[in-house]
Order: C-alpha cells, then structure tokens, then sequence
C-alpha cells in the first residue's frame, strides 16, 4: 500500500467538503433572487454547514475510535450527499438550511476522521507535509467552487450548479470505498468511553488555541465568502469575481503547506504567525477600502496561507497523548463554532449597513483577533512548562 496514494484519496475526499461548503457563497446571487433572502439569511445558510461541529466535534472523534475511520467517513460522505440533494431540490430556505445542516454533519465526521487517517499513515514520517497537503484540499475545493459553480449556474441554473457537490460526494464516496485501505499500524478499534475531566491548565491550552483557529479560519472563510458580492457591487461580472477571489484560494492553496516548511527551516514558528496574521489584517481592510482590490485579494491569498499549518502544530506539541483527543474535541468545537457564527454575523453587518465592504472588514478584525489569543495560549504554556521544568530540575538534583 503506497501511502502517498492513499493522502490523494483523502486530499480528494477534503476536496469534496471545501466545494459543497463553498457552494452557497458561490450561488448567493442567485440565491437572493429565487428565494428573496437577506444577505443576514445567506450567511446563516453558509454557516450552518459549520454549526453541527460544535456539538458533534468530540462524539465524532469517538465513533471514529469506537467503529473505525473508515466506517465513519463513508458515513459522513452519505450525509454530505443527502444534504445537498436537499438543497438541490429545496423550495425555500427552511429546507435549504436543513440541508445544509445535514451536509455539515457528515463533514464534521470527515473532517476529523481524515486528519485521524493521515496521522495513522504518517506517523512519524513526513507528518507536517502530509498535514500541509490535507489542509490546502478545503481552500482548493473552495476555490474550485468560486470559479465553477456561478458560471454554470448562470449558464444554466442554481439547482444544477448545486448538484454537482452530490455528484462530488459521490465520487468521494465511491473513491474511499474502493481505494482506501487502512495501514496496518493502525490504532485498532474499540469501544471508547467519553472522558471529559481535563486538568485545568489542558482547558486553557485547548480554548486558547481553538479561539486562535476559530477566528483565523473565520477571516478566510468570511473573505472568501462575501468577497465575490463585494467585487460585484464594484462592477465586476459574477464570473470575474468568482475569478478573482478563486485565484487567491489557489494561491493560498501553495501557501500552507509551505508556510510549515518555511517555519521548520527558520526555526521561528511564532515569528511567522504574529507577522502573517498582521499583514494579512492589512490586507483585508484593503481589499474593502482601498484601490486595486483584486490587487489586495491575491496579496492576502499568500498571507492568509501561512499560518495555519504552524497553528495546527500548537495544540499536539503542548498536550500530553493521553489528553489529547479531549482536547482536540474543545479545540475543534470551538472552530466550528467561530466559523457558524462569523458568517452569520458579517452577513448581518452587510444588511444593517448597506455597505457590501462590511463583512471584508469583519474579516480584518477578526484575523487581528488571532494574535492575542495565540499570545494567550503561548503565556498558559509557558506557565504549565515552568513548575513541570522546576520539579524536573529538582529531581535531577536529588531534592
């Protein structure tokens, strides 16, 4: 078995999650007009693929445990399918949102699940490209719906611009089934029990750095999101806008992976978070202030691409293995939760202003945001390491 072979089967099933998430963003125009929503009603449509993380964030690391990756990925992709059947063929927006919601059920099971099966056949060997290449698949199917899915819903129509994120699913669906196989170090599967007793400097390690994800990931995602719209109010077609903010996805897409490589050779991790997310903080404002913004979109493309595979890194190398899960749980719900929130709340700001460079704004703050909480998570780790290193010292001395 060729793991390489097995990270495209995983890279292409995160693909499928990034194109049906990204599928609303994209339609939104068309959306507006044959359902009649708010731009307040399209960013909860948008989040609601996110909202079922908060819940299902740790019960989906423990089915994963309890029935294999496997077992629960093929699950996940099922639900990915039925859900945007459902938006396919909705008639107004309360089924479009069940669908949706549906859909971001069975990608909180994939999601977590397939950073579980690179870790199995990864372990120890190449870990952070291989975690680097699983991260650029959401901003690449992202990216493949900007540019694929408004073009052919203007060519044709909404409900089938949509369904090709089913037949996405699908493809994802029948490539797991067929291909993927698990390697045989795999941890086998048993019956997990829910632990949620974490000593309180664990807690603090885990809610700071999934604040720090939640509102990197909820910049992106709010840029990606209402940019198109934002390039539209300024006289671009639909199918440039959805050019234009495709284009830096793909850009961001050679970044990630290259900003852990970049930090690995540097040796200075934090550097390069504190700096990309400041710049990509002035960007942002000024792709919705100043001139050029398709100039501003490509520029905050490579910056928005560099931190997130150091910020990956953070959790893992603080935590004990014994804690771990747990804790990615509190990490991963809390990321689930900025990025339901953070749409609903820029498209709410679109609508009480009036000002299509609002959300772009949001995203600003909320990337600046980033900084103090990695801050925080680095002073809570420096305060666990220092009693461990005085005790450790000690024992070394024979006290």
């Amino acid at each position: 078995m060729n793991r390489w072979a097995m990270l495209l089967v995983i890279f292409f099933t995160r693909t499928s999650l990034g194109f049906q998430f990204q599928s609303i963003a994209a339609l939104t125009p068309f959306l507006v007009i044959a359902f009649g929503l708010s731009y307040a009603e399209a960013g909860l449509l948008m989040g609601l693929f996110m909202l079922p993380g908060v819940v299902l964030a740790l019960p989906g690391g423990l089915l994963g445990q309890r029935f294999g990756s496997l077992q629960v990925v093929v699950a996940g992709l099922g639900l990915l399918i039925v859900g945007g059947m459902i938006v396919s063929y909705s008639a107004g927006v309360n089924s479009a949102a069940l669908g949706r919601a549906l859909g971001g059920a069975g990608g909180v099971l994939v999601n977590i699940m397939l950073a579980r099966m690179v870790a199995e056949w990864f372990r120890g060997r190449e870990l952070q490209t291989a975690m680097g290449v699983m991260l650029a698949a959401w901003p690449f199917g992202m990216a493949l719906a900007l540019m694929i899915l408004g073009p052919l819903a203007a060519a044709s129509s909404w409900r089938l611009a949509q369904y090709t994120t089913v037949v996405a699913a699908g493809l994802a669906l029948g490539l797991v089934g067929l291909v993927y196989q698990s390697p045989p170090a795999a941890e086998p599967v048993a019956r997990a029990t829910l632990r949620l007793r974490l000593p309180g400097s664990v807690w603090a390690l885990a809610v700071s750095a999934g604040i720090g994800w939640a509102l990197l990931n909820a910049s992106v995602i709010v840029v990606a999101s209402f940019a198109p719209s934002f390039l539209m109010s300024g006289g671009a077609s639909v199918t440039e806008a959805g050019m234009i903010t495709g284009l830096a996805l793909w850009i961001s897409i050679i970044a990630v992976p290259l900003g852990g490589l970049v930090a690995d050779r540097v040796n200075r991790p934090r550097l390069l978070i504190v700096a990309s997310c400041l710049a990509a903080t002035i960007t942002i404002a000024c792709i919705a202030r100043a001139p050029w913004p398709a100039l501003w979109m490509v520029v905050s493309g490579i910056l928005l691409g560099l931190p997130p595979s150091i910020m990956m890194s953070l959790l893992p190398r603080a935590i004990a293995a014994e804690h771990l899960s747990t804790a990615l749980g509190v990490y991963y719900g809390l990321f689930y939760l900025g990025m339901a929130v953070s749409q609903t709340v820029a498209g709410l700001l679109r609508d009480l202003t009036g000002d299509p460079g609002m959300p772009l704004l949001f995203a600003a703050v909320l990337m600046a945001a980033t900084v103090p909480a990695v801050f925080a998570f680095w002073r809570i780790e420096r305060a666990v390491a220092e009693p461990a290193a005085a005790v450790a010292g000690r024992s070394r001395a024979g006290v």
